[in-house]
């Protein structure tokens, strides 16, 4: 078969195509990203920065730019393909990131840190740049995997249990502030019906994922499938009879974690402990 030809000659890459639209709008419009900034109301760096493809902006700025421009719907779908656009993930990654955008629904456990899903962007910049991430690269990273929150919001969102070790409320974010954001976000998405989260005492003892993090897909197929990870590596488990075992393990764990609302208030109590931003 023949390659299918390029009409517009524009990337195929969702990610530069949203960028180069952009810019390609702006340009017919003859209009400067200064120019830009002062009609929508945003700083004009941030155009800047979403035309040359260092960030994704919002939804909310990607609309306003579909009014300005009269492109109704257009840019916003241009963004939502971008932002789950399995490229801008590491490569052992993106197999996953496409099972888990089909995924009926989610069960997680934490040993260490919280879920990518729900971690805010000073939690995730953090926990990433300890994998040696910088600069730019960092930046991306960080904005590819806040935008995964996407996947539990709106109507039709999966449901998504996370059920995570107290060490993993127990050790902090080096900035309090972030902190004590990441800590307040975890509370009010246990607060939404698809969600529920639970907290594993340290007193419940040895475990059979004691040094394991993991994530269950249930498929639309019928299917569940597992990616595991430590400190140094993730792998995909679609075996049934390895799925299994670990999904044995992960229920004896819920057995004995603490319900949802007692686990809302532990996740409250570490937040109440938490030192309040000193005034000046």
């Amino acid at each position: 078969m023949p390659p299918r030809r390029v009409i517009t000659g524009r990337s195929q890459e969702p990610r530069k195509r949203f960028a180069e639209e952009l810019r390609l709008l702006r340009t017919e419009r003859g209009e400067s990203l200064r120019k830009l900034g002062e009609v929508l109301g945003w700083d004009w760096s941030l155009f800047g920065k979403m035309e040359s493809g260092q960030t994704l902006g919002s939804p909310e700025v990607v609309q306003a730019l579909d009014q300005h421009y009269g492109t109704p719907g257009l840019l916003l779908a241009l963004w939502e393909l971008a932002v789950g656009d399995p490229t801008q993930f590491k490569e052992q990654y993106r197999r996953y990131m496409l099972l888990e955008a089909e995924a009926v629904s989610l069960w997680h456990y934490g040993v260490s840190v919280l879920p990518g899903l729900l971690q805010t962007e000073g939690y995730a910049r953090e926990v990433l740049a300890l994998g040696g991430a910088r600069g730019k690269e960092l930046d991306q990273q960080v904005e590819a995997r806040t935008g995964r929150r996407q996947l539990l919001e709106g109507d039709d969102a999966p449901p998504f249990r996370a059920l995570l070790a107290e060490a993993v409320l127990r050790t902090p974010l080096r900035d309090e502030r972030e902190w004590r954001e990441q800590l307040g976000y975890l509370l009010e998405v246990s607060d939404r019906s698809n969600i529920t989260v639970q907290v594993l005492p340290q007193g419940s003892g040895l475990y059979g994922l004691v040094s394991t993090a993991v994530m269950f897909l249930r498929l639309l197929d019928g299917r569940t499938v597992a990616y595991t990870e430590n400190a140094h590596r993730g792998e995909l488990v679609e075996e049934n009879g390895s799925v299994e075992r670990l999904q044995r393990a992960y229920d004896a764990m819920r057995d004995v974690a603490l319900n949802p609302v007692e686990s809302r208030k532990f996740v409250l109590r570490m937040l109440e402990e938490v030192p309040c931003e000193r005034s000046i």
